[in-house]
């Protein structure tokens, strides 16, 4: 299992559009990637402008398939008009 934390700056005053795309985001990839066992956006409690992206993969194979997605591709270049920023990406390998 491979686990993906994505942290994500916005932009003041575009929290609405982002979440707006991330969630047909969400959707694409919930009905697109069998290979994704979670994917799942969180919001800070302390910075409202700074999100954090929950991501499962069984395989690298399911990584690799998320990230050449159609979906991903195309919401991705949406969501960066709204973004403050690159996103800091971590990645974990599963242990149990």
């Amino acid at each position: 299992m491979i686990g993906v934390i994505a942290t994500i700056k916005v932009q003041k005053g575009k929290n609405a559009e982002f979440e707006a795309v991330f969630k047909a985001l969400t959707q694409k990839v919930r009905a697109n990637e069998p290979g994704n066992l979670c994917y799942q956006l969180t919001k800070s409690r302390t910075d409202p402008d700074t999100y954090k992206v929950l991501e499962l993969y069984q395989d690298q194979a399911a990584v690799e398939a998320h990230r050449a997605s159609d979906h991903f591709r195309s919401l991705g270049r949406e969501m960066g008009s709204f973004m403050d920023g690159a996103p800091e990406i971590e990645r974990l390998d599963g242990v149990v």
